[in-house]
């Protein structure tokens, strides 16, 4: 005889709050292994793929390793370096760009510009605040990094958490199954897949468009010449996943510095305008259908919501578990809705068909 219902929501809900009280006390212990969960999850299905090809999983796992640590290397030689350095030469142009902005609007247009107007008292004050704070955002943005996760421990601990989480994850998998409540397992089950789905979907092929829109980007706007190129593609693929807004600040930030670097150079300033534009039709005609697809069920607007709840609750680590946390309670909520809609409660008494109407 099952559980009744009061029971169960009585027991889950136990459950949901122990998790979330370990979030918030080990939070900062538990974001290299979240981290780590994480890489596992993403690199799961190329090790499923490698044992198809012949491969044992302990090869598998050791050859996504070596991979994985030969691409690492390879960014902290060629690419990080640049992009750091980019990063700064960019916070320290900052108040020269906006010395030329305010030069440009005054001389364009003066009646904005008076000593007591509003205009120039932004400008004032946005000038005081770069030149107070700008020389020490690269480092506060490194140093605030640094300070969430703990540099050496997340080198060590994290590749060694994702390759055992790696090497196991089948049996993982199919030992939580065997302890699932035989009474609701099928149900379980259903609502894991759709989870699994949603996330496959969502966060494998986004981070997939991520990183093809970012190097895209990134290297077509310095092939084009602008002096932050890099810079520019990494933040415009780092937020791609939030549909046109990652073309809209990135096209923002590199047609402004472009107007700044090749001011009276049209040509140059159309081609970097032309690369935003190209890039969007790229992507949303053929590398998000191909690499995402069009049924994932993650609306922005509740990712965004999750972010932002997670981040300010639990910090870093509860950015970590947004993504998923808001693809479950997503999926929970479509079965919900759709177990009501055929449920009594919806539907009502249905009509005896063979009644006679009344009058």
């Amino acid at each position: 005889m099952a559980l009744p219902v009061r029971q169960q929501f009585l027991y889950w809900g136990i459950a949901a709050i122990a998790i979330l009280a370990l979030l918030w006390l080990l939070g900062p212990v538990m974001a290299p292994f979240l981290f780590g969960g994480a890489i596992a999850y993403f690199l799961d299905p190329v090790a499923d793929r490698l044992q198809r090809l012949g491969l044992g999983r302990i090869m598998s796992t050791v050859v996504i390793s070596l991979a994985m640590l030969i691409v690492v290397v390879l960014l902290v030689i060629a690419v990080i370096p640049t992009l750091a350095q980019q990063l700064t030469q960019l916070v320290n142009a900052a108040p020269e760009i906006f010395t030329r902005l305010q030069d440009f609007v005054n001389a364009r247009f003066p009646d904005m510009m008076a000593d007591d107007g509003p205009v120039r008292e932004a400008f004032k004050t946005i000038g005081d605040t770069i030149k107070e704070r700008g020389g020490e955002l690269a480092g506060t943005l490194f140093s605030s990094a640094l300070g969430v996760i703990n540099a050496v421990v997340f080198i060590v601990v994290v590749p060694v958490v994702a390759f055992y989480l790696l090497l196991d994850w089948d049996r993982m998998v199919a030992r939580i199954d065997s302890l699932l409540p035989r009474d609701h397992a099928p149900t379980i089950r259903f609502l894991a897949r759709e989870i699994d789905r949603v996330l496959a979907g969502f966060v494998r092929g986004q981070l997939s468009v991520c990183l093809v829109m970012g190097l895209f980007y990134s290297i077509s706007l310095m092939l084009a010449g602008l002096q932050f190129g890099l810079v520019v593609g990494a933040i415009a693929g780092a937020i791609t996943f939030i549909p046109f807004i990652g073309a809209i600040i990135g096209g923002a930030l590199a047609i402004g510095l472009a107007l700044f670097q090749f001011w009276g150079d049209w040509v140059s300033i159309g081609i970097v305008a032309g690369i935003f534009a190209l890039g969007q039709f790229l992507e949303g005609n053929i590398i998000t259908p191909r690499l995402v697809g069009d049924s994932v069920g993650l609306h922005p607007v509740w990712l965004l919501f999750a972010l932002s709840a997670f981040g300010a609750a639990f910090g870093f680590v509860g950015m970590l578990v947004a993504v998923p946390v808001a693809a479950a309670i997503g999926v929970l909520v479509r079965w919900g809705i759709g177990e009501y809609e055929t449920s009594m409660l919806y539907r009502g008494h249905a009509p005896d068909e063979t009644s006679e109407p009344e009058g």
